[in-house]
């Protein structure tokens, strides 16, 4: 039998070498700030998309520039995470064409888009890979598109692979946008589903993303009506076509959306009342939460892309306005799965001008760091750590 004053020494010793462990690993991790990598193209051109690898070191952009002729210079290009410096240029054209960046999937599996303009009203365009661990342009990837369907949105699969889904919008009267699924390695395309249901076809696309683990996207859009009215979030079927949605909770338009498919927490920030929701997937379930600064102002304080960190298990919500202040530039809000708000990453600066492409988180999940637009809105990015 231990001894009463020995087993309580014990007790001491064990709780004080906790608390060190503990400490030890706080200290460790990255302060929640704006970094001081800023990458700027080769061309010093408006940035037309752009994403990180997760797994990698490099970055993935493309940019144009106007010329005084009427041309533009366009390029495809990698940089450095660690010091924003532009790698290789891919491809470059001065034309009337334009390259768009459309992401970073699976091992290191960039997608970007050529247009070609043929003539006024007619765009070919054309899709390829980028092999980022090898530093070279890759496959053709031929998604089933007709010429009234441009891509919109390609999301990644959670598992890490070259599986994505893919949401394009039509641009003749019939106004039927469509979803699939494909893999980028193999050039292989799922069944082509329509999204036929008015809510989700009117005023500006939906945000979608991908639940690979229920093998569906997951379309985020509000209710169109005169009147402020909670939003509206679908559900497509990539294998069967079958569609359902339900009302969420908050008000007004879904601007981001984001999924955690392995735990069943869908996340979604809502414009009006400056909100972010955390839904089950199990029971459809949701509590919404007011980013700060809703209080004072409610649609500035709104939030706008989301992204998942699915090794550390965070929501991170792009805020243009940081607490819904004109005068404190941007932030990111950090929560966890939960629900429960983590931290502020501020310094940010995503706002103000016009920008083609919308703000968009990218992540680098096992250095808890991660690049957004800004400061200048549309001609280059900054780092930041969480």
């Amino acid at each position: 039998m231990i001894p009463r004053c020995l087993f309580i020494w014990w007790l001491l010793l064990a709780a004080t070498f906790a608390s060190d462990f503990k400490g030890s690993q706080l200290a460790s991790l990255p302060q929640p700030a704006a970094g001081s990598v800023i990458v700027h193209g080769r061309f010093h051109g408006d940035i037309f998309g752009f994403d990180v690898d997760p797994v990698g070191s490099t970055g993935l952009l493309a940019e144009a520039v106007s010329n005084r002729d009427g041309t533009i210079h366009s390029a495809i290009e990698t940089f450095d995470q660690t010091t924003g410096e532009v790698l290789d240029v891919f491809a470059e054209k001065v034309s009337q064409d334009d390259f768009v960046a459309l992401g970073v999937f699976g091992l290191s599996t960039g997608l970007v888009e050529n247009e070609h303009v043929e003539s006024l009203f007619h765009v070919r365009r054309r899709f390829r890979t980028v092999d980022l661990a090898r530093n070279r342009i890759d496959a053709r990837w031929t998604p089933p598109l007709d010429r009234f369907h441009i891509v919109n949105q390609v999301k990644a699969s959670s598992a890490g692979n070259a599986e994505v889904a893919v949401y394009a919008v039509d641009v003749s009267t019939a106004a039927t946008p469509i979803v699939f699924s494909s893999n980028l390695s193999t050039n292989t395309f799922g069944p082509v589903i329509p999204i036929t249901d008015p809510v989700f076809t009117t005023e500006a696309p939906p945000v979608i993303a991908f639940d690979d683990v229920r093998n569906q996207v997951i379309l985020g859009h509000d209710f169109p009506s005169p009147f402020i009215e909670p939003p509206r979030i679908g559900f497509a079927n990539l294998t069967t076509g079958e569609f359902s949605e339900f009302e969420g909770v908050g008000l007004g338009v879904i601007n981001g959306i984001a999924v955690d498919t392995e735990d069943g927490v869908l996340c979604t920030d809502t414009s009006f009342d400056s909100g972010v929701q955390f839904y089950d997937l199990h029971t459809l379930k949701g509590t919404n939460v007011l980013l700060p600064g809703a209080a004072q102002d409610n649609s500035t304080a709104s939030g706008a892309d989301i992204a998942f960190d699915p090794v550390n298990k965070l929501f991170l919500v792009a805020q243009t306005f940081a607490n819904g202040s004109l005068n404190d530039g941007s932030a990111i809000q950090v929560y966890d799965i939960a629900g429960n708000f983590v931290e502020t990453i501020e310094g940010l600066n995503f706002q103000g001008g016009f920008n083609a492409f919308p703000t968009h988180i990218s992540l680098h999940p096992a250095l808890r760091t991660g690049f957004v637009n800004g400061p200048d809105l549309t001609k280059s990015l900054q780092s930041f750590s969480y």
